[in-house]
């Protein structure tokens, strides 16, 4: 196959869209650009675009607004970039409750994904911290903590009860210790 390469194929190439055009539209011949190497572009190269002359209409109730509630990312409101805080070390686990049934007969559809998951288990390293120091903030996909010297806001990778957690400080450790039952739809997998 020959490649388009040279001025005078791509001039050619050009021609055969426009007369191709032509015959649709016999009116618009200043619209068209001329054929030459100065004005040839690859936006020369079939149909011409024509602008759109439409008027926007604002459709929240508050012009000020400038995102919609829909726009706006579930956990944003939580989000501070100007605080100097840093961020503590985390671990996210994943725990699920298996019986004999499960491991040796394999009589559920359970398998070790996360799909099969009942419980998100959330480990955070706070050194040189007081129990009584500690907000924790839970919503259906956020965890936000925040302490006198760290801060972390977690968006977790599924819907969680937010009512219905444990948290717990291991104070010879330094880690605070947060389990939440993973809140998912019924499906072939998840139907307990």
């Amino acid at each position: 196959m020959d490649s388009v390469s040279s001025g005078s194929s791509l001039q050619f190439l050009a021609k055969l869209l426009r007369d191709a055009q032509e015959d649709d539209d016999d009116d618009d011949d200043d619209e068209h650009p001329h054929c030459s190497v100065s004005t040839m572009t690859p936006g020369s190269i079939g149909p011409v675009k024509k602008e759109a002359t439409g008027t926007f209409q604002v459709k929240s109730e508050n012009r000020k607004t400038i995102w919609s509630a829909e726009e706006v990312p579930e956990g944003s409101e939580f989000d501070d970039t100007w605080d100097p805080r840093e961020q503590p070390e985390y671990q996210i686990l994943f725990k699920q409750c298996v019986g004999t049934e499960d491991v040796f007969f394999g009589m559920s559809r359970k398998d070790p994904s996360t799909a099969c998951c009942e419980d998100v288990v959330i480990k955070i390293k706070l050194p040189e911290t007081k129990y009584s120091d500690i907000t924790l903030d839970i919503q259906d996909k956020v965890l936000d903590l925040r302490t006198p010297k760290k801060k972390l806001l977690l968006h977790l990778p599924y819907h969680v009860d937010s009512k219905n957690g444990k948290a717990r400080f291991l104070s010879e450790e330094e880690t605070l210790e947060v389990t939440l039952r993973v809140s998912r739809k019924f499906d072939f997998i998840n139907f307990v």
